[in-house]
């Protein structure tokens, strides 16, 4: 009788796991890949506020070379003098004059050199914001897959101990199971609907997390994610360190700061080099209106008495630009450890995976197998639930093997200024060629 109850249990409890996925599965999955990743990096493009932002500083920048002029406003000056009527008459009594200060010495030229220096800094920021939001958002969708992964694995779980429970209790009513297998059961089976509200709250913030991201309706609903595949290896280069180097959005960002630096420093040179202007002068006697005298004029600042602070900003500059290079000099060496230290990460996440896809879940699967036929004969129902959390622990922790393997994957991809994480497999794979991927 009991041999008969248990292989109900276990066809039943096969058949609720399976009913259980398809209920989770009742939607389209939804497989995160990467041209999926890059679409939705394109729809956050649009909409985030902090790229929103950034580009309103490119434009700003954009417009500040246009406002560098390289003609100042002339200065109009008109007056009238109080004096005898006859040095009124001689001299005339209104005067007026037109003051042109000349764009010489290349002082404007340098300013728009600046300011277009200043405009690619933003440029490269903005560059910056979006492919560290793209590895964010990236980061974020694999976390919601993994949240789905976990909480379709609790799902079949309960789906088993629901099932388990009834038959064990019916086996109980009949008497051929004990009191103290049923209360095991019913206690697991309460702790699994606990853990499982748990699991639904985590899932439901990971996709506010995602929602955030595109801003879209944080409560907007999604389907079920998928997570893809164990990704292929990916094998430390020098290659693949000096693609880092070269393309690495901050660095590259300090780059352009290092450049604005130096055009900084060309403006503060040449703020010591004299002001000129030119202009001229006309007197008429106000009661005839005739023109008494005119006079051409030609004026220069003298940078005499400033001349130490104008050697104190050139110094200023000067030290700005030694502190952007020794920036980038640093940062330098922290891309290279990054870089490394990532794909070490990258490469045990991955081995742990394909340890418990290959090994540990098979071999629990064997271990749950045989606690069946010895429960069957007579054996402790613990020895079943222990095996049966084994293996529900060896499938969370693959899932989560492979989230944290593509979570790290998008940090790289982020450090190695890359579009997506097809192309960092490229990189990687073909370390030894000297073709390239294509920068987007």
């Amino acid at each position: 009788m009991k041999t008969k109850i248990l292989c109900s249990l276990l066809l039943l409890g096969t058949v609720g796991g399976i009913a259980a996925t398809n209920d989770t599965a009742s939607a389209p999955p939804l497989r995160i890949t990467p041209a999926l990743v890059n679409q939705f990096a394109e729809e956050m493009a649009t909409n985030h506020p902090a790229l929103l932002a950034a580009r309103a500083r490119t434009n700003a920048a954009a417009a500040g070379i246009k406002t560098v002029r390289t003609w100042e406003d002339p200065m109009a000056r008109v007056g009238v003098m109080a004096a005898e009527r006859a040095m009124r008459e001689d001299n005339g009594d209104v005067f007026y004059s037109l003051e042109q200060k000349l764009p010489l010495l290349g002082k404007p030229g340098a300013m728009r050199k600046m300011a277009a220096a200043e405009l690619a800094v933003e440029v490269a920021a903005e560059d910056v914001q979006f492919q560290t939001l793209r590895s964010d958002l990236a980061k974020a969708l694999f976390r919601a897959a993994l949240a789905d992964e976990a909480l379709n694995i609790a799902e079949q779980d309960l789906a088993w101990l629901d099932i388990t429970t009834k038959i064990v209790e019916g086996g109980y009513r009949s008497g051929s199971v004990r009191l103290m297998d049923v209360l095991t059961l019913q206690n697991e089976q309460s702790k699994r609907v606990e853990q499982l509200k748990t699991d639904r709250d985590k899932r439901a913030q990971a996709i506010l997390a995602v929602n955030r991201f595109l801003t879209r309706d944080l409560a907007a609903p999604w389907p079920t994610l998928q997570l893809p595949p164990v990704a292929d290896a990916i094998v430390y280069s020098d290659r693949l360190a000096s693609f880092a180097l070269r393309y690495e959005p901050r660095l590259r960002k300090m780059r352009e700061e290092i450049r604005a630096t130096e055009d900084a420093v060309n403006v503060a040179r040449k703020e010591r080099w004299p002001d000129v202007s030119i202009g001229f002068e006309n007197r008429n006697y106000s009661r005839s209106g005739e023109l008494r005298q005119s006079e051409f004029m030609v004026g220069f600042s003298i940078p005499l008495g400033n001349a130490p602070k104008y050697r104190a900003a050139v110094r200023r500059e000067e030290e700005k630009r030694k502190a952007a290079e020794f920036d980038a000099k640093d940062y330098e060496q922290s891309i290279r450890e990054e870089v490394h230290g990532l794909i070490v990460k990258i490469s045990a996440m991955r081995r742990e995976a394909l340890l418990y896809r290959d090994q540990i879940i098979p071999r629990s699967e064997q271990a749950l197998a045989s606690a069946r036929s010895m429960f069957e004969s007579g054996g402790m129902l613990r020895d079943m639930l222990d095996t049966r959390r084994m293996l529900l622990e060896g499938k969370l922790m693959y899932v989560r093997a492979v989230a944290e393997q593509y979570e790290m994957l998008s940090e790289l991809v982020l450090c190695c200024g890359l579009g997506d994480l097809e192309a960092i497999q490229m990189l990687s794979a073909d370390s030894d060629s000297k073709t390239e991927p294509t920068k987007p």
